[in-house]
């Protein structure tokens, strides 16, 4: 099987003001797309994972990112590396959806500690991007630094989600 893939996100808008004379503007944005071609070292990847899950009120799950996930073929996948993480909170959600956190064997090269975590409120998304000169992107051990956490910030409603890996397997 080969991997072609690709991955961009961007932020983009217009700040204006009324002038005594008319309307003053300024648009920004900052965008930011990997290309990646199959394959292990620097701009390439040759794993992918991808999903849309539920997790039930307060509940929580360890996506084991070396040797449990299956591919969209059924076959396991063992990253070594990911290049791209992005996770999706549904908009329908009332709770939020919290990534990071394993109690153990944390995939944490990018985050600053094992307990870190970062918040997707409802509707939102977090992306995380390796650079297409980036050989190492973000590293996975297994047994020792491969477990993401997903967890349900609350009580009373499930949460959906959905999540797409890219990564390398050496």
């Amino acid at each position: 099987m080969a991997l072609s893939s690709a991955a961009s996100v961007s932020l983009a808008g217009t700040l204006s003001a009324a002038l005594d004379l008319g309307r003053a503007s300024f648009p920004f944005g900052l965008a930011k797309s990997v290309s990646l071609a199959d394959g292990t070292g620097a701009g390439k990847a040759d794993r992918v994972f991808t999903d849309t899950r539920t997790l039930a009120a307060s509940a929580s799950e360890d996506l084991d990112l070396a040797g449990v996930l299956t591919d969209a073929f059924g076959a396991s996948i063992t990253f070594a590396k990911v290049k791209a993480l992005m996770v999706v909170a549904a908009a329908a959600n009332s709770n939020n959806v919290i990534v990071g956190g394993a109690s153990s064997n944390g995939f944490i090269s990018w985050v600053g500690g094992a307990t870190h975590t970062v918040t997707v409120r409802p509707g939102g998304a977090l992306a995380l991007l390796a650079g297409e000169t980036d050989a190492t992107g973000y590293a996975v051990t297994a047994g020792t630094a491969d477990l993401l956490k997903i967890a349900n910030s609350g009580a009373g409603s499930s949460v959906t989600y959905s999540v797409a890996i890219l990564g390398t397997s050496a």
